[in-house]
């Protein structure tokens, strides 16, 4: 039941992923889209990225893109290596270590996210 659950938020993940993903792609990448790139010209130009840095929703959005990206490429991997049959007891130790390394690269992507907030301010 709990292996049910794990693979249910996995297939969760991954259409949080296509969604939030496929958002960033039309912000960044098509520049016909100018809400929000509000000064024109490319789309890596300072003051779109300062006035994005500044937007909540895209902050946001980029910390669910980051958890979804944790969850289901650390699932994926955890799925991988058990199949090749290890002990039970590192299949609990590499879960262990999974949920370790996923928590504190989220903790560092969501401080980066936040603090690009003060980006502007700061120069």
């Amino acid at each position: 039941m709990r292996e049910t659950a794990y693979w249910t938020w996995f297939i969760i993940a991954a259409l949080v992923i296509l969604v939030v993903a496929g958002l960033h792609m039309v912000v960044m990448h098509l520049p016909m889209f100018g809400v929000f790139n509000p000064e024109g010209g490319a789309v890596t130009d300072w003051g779109n990225v300062a006035f994005r840095s500044q937007n909540q929703f895209l902050a946001f959005t980029y910390i669910i893109l980051l958890g979804a990206v944790l969850y289901h490429g650390f699932y994926g991997l955890r799925t991988i290596v058990f199949e090749l049959g290890p002990k039970k007891s590192f299949q609990d130790g590499f879960t262990v270590i999974l949920w370790i390394v996923g928590l504190v690269l989220f903790g560092i992507g969501t401080y980066a996210a936040i603090a690009a907030k003060a980006l502007e301010t700061a120069l």
